[in-house]
């Protein structure tokens, strides 16, 4: 059984409760052969929390994205260890070993995900283990068996276990690694990963009025497949979760207005500004 990681962004409102935690298992704390302790230097987070901004004022989106280790399938650090410096586990967990990494500096820059760290003091890469020796040793942290970032989380954003166990969670989730583009087959999934964004305002052309409760359908050019949103008490309407570099087709109604049907590109986050609409005479 290998073991697999499920993090909804949805939930995370970035307490940084998953990073303390972090720090304070390894930190200063030996548990070696396993890891060597944590250097406490800037910028040093084997579980990070890097922020994702989209869009530009008014229309913007700020995501908060737990980035620990991904324990990839085929991990790139460990292809470019030597001498057995990084080894993938039975349940599947990439490890550093600090003894056999002395040296080995080339392991960060083979992380495509910016998750292996230089530790100056010691000499060694490091990075996230799935706090393996809590799973190995159930006389630790109360044999809850399980990585500290999960346990601090207040909103129950991070879920932990078996990879059979969460497949029906991630599949309920809609949930996607970070960049499967890059065929490294990580162990970490996502709930609510950002992606391009279309947004926009309505309102009357004749009063300037505030149109809210349109309809709005966003149909893919290519598939045909369509999204449904309705315009709130701003006026505003979003659809977010879209891929990029893809044509759309927006259709707007509204009782009493005129329909109006618009195209859209997605080369980015798309802001199509204020949209009027004409009342039936």
């Amino acid at each position: 059984m290998t073991k697999a990681m499920l993090i909804d962004l949805t939930k995370c409102f970035g307490c940084y409760n998953c990073v303390v935690a972090c720090m304070d298992e390894h930190v200063d704390n030996d548990w070696s052969p396993i890891a060597a302790p944590q250097q406490e230097i800037p910028g040093h987070f084997w579980m990070n929390k890097p922020v994702v901004e989209r869009g530009a004022w008014p229309k913007l989106k700020v995501t908060q994205v737990p980035t620990p280790c991904m324990h990839c399938a085929s991990a790139p650090c460990q292809k470019a260890a030597t001498g057995g410096a990084v080894y993938t586990r039975s349940d599947g967990i990439v490890i550093i070993d600090p003894v056999k990494s002395v040296g080995q500096k080339q392991l960060v820059a083979a992380c495509p995900y910016g998750a292996i760290f230089w530790n100056d003091a010691l000499n060694i890469p490091q990075k996230c283990t799935f706090c393996a020796h809590l799973l190995d040793n159930p006389q630790l942290d109360q044999g809850l068996q399980t990585p500290r970032c999960v346990v601090a989380c207040p909103t129950n954003a991070i879920s932990f276990g078996e990879d059979t166990a969460l497949n029906a969670q991630i599949l309920a989730a809609g949930a996607l690694p970070m960049h499967p583009e890059l065929g490294t087959q990580p162990r970490v999934f996502y709930k609510g990963l950002p992606r391009t964004f279309i947004t926009g305002s309505l309102y009357d052309a004749k009063t300037d009025e505030v149109v809210k409760g349109a309809t709005l359908n966003l149909t893919d050019m290519v598939t045909g497949a369509v999204l449904t949103a309705t315009s709130d008490n701003l006026g505003d309407f979003w659809f977010d979760g879209l891929a990029n570099k893809k044509v759309f087709e927006l259709n707007i109604a509204k009782s009493g207005y005129y329909s109006k049907t618009l195209v859209v590109a997605t080369a980015s986050d798309r802001d199509m500004g204020d949209i009027g609409l004409a009342k039936v005479s």
